[in-house]
């Protein structure tokens, strides 16, 4: 019994035949520990006459079961549920055990009577071969027989699947799924953590993301979003999905690196359900948050909320070198910036059923956040003239405040027709976003001697922006047969930002005199539109099956810099945009798919933005309106083996070419401020001419044992940058590797361990990172190199332990270290005809955080066939907790 109630923890994201392996014949009984374990299932109809096609009102539906009764001790029919039909001729019966076989008896006044047998068949080949499209697999335990007619034959009833306890990592042929709720070390942090422990993604010191060293687009529920991942709560996330190579029914945008979608939690379960969380962290900065799921007849309300107090604490330490004229500069910076504040998450929606086969969906999400950073930098600068070298150091005081705000808002509609797999969907998305800031600097020069040296810099910087993004979008599939699919849809996309800057910098004397002083204003905005439409049409030929797509996009941008009165713009009015995957089944247990597909990568905002930072005076930043998008052909092979429902292996090997690759590059120019000195390094953002990257990646999930699973991910890649056309760069190429491994302990008396580490070796950076972080003027070493650079290896080892308590495991406290020995150093080297830089930095290190969860729940998974998803796989965590009581 208990190895039962251990396995049937039913999830969304992925297959295991675990449960069926131990079991005689490949199937369970219906009552195990408690007989409510399995009763999951839902089926659900129409009743019609078989002439007019009119519902009929009050027939009686009877599901009825062969039992053993337990007073004669001999077997017979038994009815274990029924109902009358509605006036619209609809019936639902819920709560129907899963593993169990039926007789379905409908009879109505002058109809015949009409009797049919079903079930919920278990089918070990839909299990293993499913491409990770929960919705379809959800089709098993939530079954919709159609229209049927009291006069006929009964409809043939599709095969159904059970999904059973999830890994840390499911992996598909086309996708890799990272369950979040099995992560221990994430656990009361961000999705920057959550990336952390994922296979084929690094994260850098500032929570940027990459995949297979470009930079992916990041979906949250199915959608590009403007929030950034540390504004995502990770006890907020079920799941990602990695999809290295997206087909046409996806977005084009995002370059290469294919999509990150973050799936968040949504508890959709019968009653009164809900989640409480605490944590508190080593520098004693707590946090809560917690979940409520209301289901009442047709409407399923679900709401979660969540407030998180953060410090975060850096150490930086540059070394410089500029080459002038008639000197060269050599200066050593060290800042130990702190980071105080907080964000609050809230998010909350209603599904109403409208009947059996259409469900409408409206929901929103709420986030704010507020930071303080504190900083003090020193400068050792030396000079050296021909005969002549001079010293002098140099300090900045600097203090910032930091504002954001994010509103999301979507309305949704599903229709499932009576054909099982035939769908309509449509969804509006609106997101707004809106950020301030303010920060006030003091840099003072002094002599070797320390005496105060010429004019003290004061500095006040304002700023902020808006940013407005609307979707609208409509999907069709129709299964023409089993062995032929199709699917087509259309998409609109708007996005309006504006920013604006204000610098005020004062020069001041060692008394507090004024002498002069001088302002910097930028005022811009922008507008982007894209339309989009697309096809795919897949057949299965035998062990044969290929899927062919094009996808039609129409793009314009047009910005304008109001304090200068300048204008951009660029246009492709028409980007064709094809998808083609083959895939073969070697065996039940391999299989390979060679894929293709055309991606386009568009500037983002932050990019684009002209505004000067000058909070470094030798180092400033800015954004380049000029920017056009870069265009990305993809292309995969892919092997993969499932050995035993233990072992598997994913090999891919792939290419990546890249026209008007974004790159990151630093060039000389007159400085702003005369008075720091003449000229000085700008930092900005160009199209390079091309870049090629080959790669072999290799992921195994390997259970070697029954309490450990062993996660293990390889990446070897060269990559070439084509960037001579900028000037000061040159063309470059180098081999690389990243790894990363991740073991998961079950240990007696309810205790578990998880312990991950990562290395990534010396790497171009060719493409921007997409956290979405404009290049910092903190520190003339935070920028990250691109052209002209390169990132110096890295590694680091996460470790967490959790203990299960209280009656069937609801409670939970989770302990976890981030980078536990201290290694996590991220470090950056450029270098041009006039400037060589090297730059470290280590952002909390050895971070403690400990965390309570308590979870309540029961289970109703005929929510989810009925939920317009778009790839939201929503989280169906507890229900085990739930099954049991």
């Amino acid at each position: 019994m208990h190895f039962f109630k251990s396995c049937l923890t039913i999830t969304l994201t992925v297959i295991s035949t675990t449960l069926f392996a131990q079991m005689p014949g490949g199937q369970g009984r219906g009552q195990m520990g408690g007989g409510q374990n399995l009763n999951l299932g839902h089926f659900y109809g129409k009743i019609i006459d078989s002439t007019t096609s009119k519902p009929i009102d009050a027939a009686s539906v009877q599901l009825i079961q062969n039992r053993l009764d337990t007073m004669t001790k001999k077997r017979r029919d038994m009815v274990v549920g029924g109902m009358l039909t509605t006036k619209k001729g609809e019936f639902s019966l819920e709560n129907v055990n899963i593993m169990g076989q039926y007789k379905l008896k409908i009879t109505a006044i002058g109809y015949k009577s009409h009797e049919a047998k079903i079930s919920f068949q278990i089918n070990f080949a839909n299990m293993k071969n499913s491409n990770g499209d929960m919705s379809s697999m959800l089709n098993a335990v939530d079954k919709d027989l159609g229209n049927i007619k009291l006069e006929v034959d009964a409809v043939q009833l599709q095969n159904v699947t059970v999904e059973s306890s999830k890994p840390l990592l499911t992996m598909n042929i086309d996708r890799k799924v990272f369950n979040v709720e099995r992560n221990l070390n994430s656990v009361g942090g961000t999705a920057v953590d959550v990336m952390k422990n994922i296979p084929s993604v690094n994260v850098d010191i500032d929570g940027n993301v990459t995949m297979r060293n470009a930079a992916p687009q990041i979906f949250v529920d199915g959608r590009p979003t403007t929030m950034t991942l540390d504004q995502i709560p990770a006890d907020a996330i079920a799941s990602v999905e990695l999809i290295t190579n997206p087909s046409a029914k996806y977005d084009a945008s995002g370059g290469g690196a294919g999509i990150l979608n973050i799936v968040l939690k949504k508890n959709r379960k019968a009653g009164y359900n809900g989640n409480l969380r605490a944590s508190i962290d080593s520098r004693a900065r707590p946090g809560f948050g917690g979940d409520i799921n209301i289901k009442q007849q047709k409407v399923n309300f679900f709401a979660s909320g969540m407030l998180g107090i953060r410090k975060s604490k850096s150490e930086v330490s540059t070394e410089r070198t500029d080459f002038f004229s008639t000197n060269t500069a050599h200066a050593v910076q060290n800042n130990n910036p702190v980071n105080n504040g907080y964000f609050a998450f809230g998010r909350l929606g209603m599904d109403y059923f409208l009947n059996n086969r259409n469900t409408f969906t409206i929901g929103g999400s709420a986030v704010r956040g507020h930071f303080k950073t504190n900083d003090f930098l020193t400068s050792q600068n030396d000079t050296s003239y021909s005969s002549l070298k001079t010293s002098e150091l140099s300090t900045r005081t600097s203090s910032s405040i930091g504002n954001f705000r994010n509103y999301g808002s979507m309305l949704s509609y599903k229709h499932n027709y009576a054909k099982s797999g035939k769908e309509l969907t449509a969804d509006f998305n609106f997101n707004y976003s809106k950020n301030d800031n303010e920060s006030d600097n003091l840099q003072q020069q002094f002599t070797s001697g320390n005496t105060p040296k010429g004019l003290n810099l004061f500095q006040n910087t304002t700023g902020g922006g808006e940013t407005k993004y609307a979707t609208v979008q409509s999907d069709y599939a129709n299964p023409i047969t089993d062995k032929i699919k199709v699917e087509a849809g259309v998409r609109a996309a708007f996005r309006q930002f504006t920013s604006f800057n204000t610098i005020i910098n004062v020069y001041k004397d060692g008394q507090g005199q004024s002498f002069y002083g001088s302002n910097t204003i930028t005022d811009y905005k922008f507008n982007d539109a894209v339309y989009a439409a697309y096809t795919t049409f897949s057949q299965q030929l035998k062990n044969f099956t290929y899927q062919l797509g094009l996808r039609v996009e129409s793009s314009k941008y047009d910005g304008n810099l109001l304090t200068k009165n300048q204008t951009f713009s660029n246009s492709y009015p028409f980007s064709v945009f094809p998808s083609a995957f083959f895939t073969y089944k070697l065996t039940d247990k391999q299989d390979m798919q060679l894929n293709y597909s055309r991606k386009i990568n568009r500037p983002n905002f932050f990019q684009l933005i002209p505004f000067i930072d000058v909070t470094d005076p030798l180092n400033i930043s800015k954004g380049n309106p000029n920017l056009v998008p870069e265009f990305t052909n993809l292309a995969e092979l892919s092997y993969q083996n499932q050995f035993t429902n233990k072992h598997s292996l994913l090999t891919t090997l792939y290419f990546r070419n890249t026209t008007d690759l974004i790159t990151r590059y630093q060039y000389r120019d007159v400085n702003p401020n005369p008075a720091i000195s003449d000229s000085a390094t700008f930092n900005t953002y160009a199209n390079a001419n091309s870049s090629f990257t080959y790669g072999l990646e290799l992921t195994l999930r390997d259970k070697f044992i029954k309490w450990w699973d062993l996660s293990t991910n390889l990446n070897l890649y060269q990559t070439q940058l084509k960037a001579g056309n900028i000037p000061g760069s040159a063309d470059q190429s180098q081999v690389s590797w990243f790894a990363k491994v991740n073991n998961n302990f079950k240990l007696p008396k309810n205790y578990s361990v998880q312990l991950s580490g990562d290395y990534q070796a010396k790497t171009l950076v060719p493409s921007s990172s997409s956290g979405g972080g404009r290049m910092m003027g903190g520190g003339f070493g935070q920028a990250q190199p691109g052209a002209q650079g390169y990132i110096k290896p890295n590694y680091g080892v996460d470790i967490a332990i959790r203990k299960d308590f209280m009656k069937n495991n609801t409670a939970s406290l989770t302990l976890q270290m981030s980078d536990v020995f201290r290694t996590r150093l991220s470090a950056s080297h450029a270098e041009s005809s006039y400037l060589i830089y090297d730059t470290e930095r280590r952002r909390d290190p050895q971070l403690m955080r400990l965390s309570f969860n308590w979870r309540f729940g029961k289970l109703d998974v005929s929510l989810f066939k009925r939920k317009n998803m778009k790839g939201e796989m929503d989280s169906m965590q507890n229900a085990q907790q739930g099954m049991g009581n």
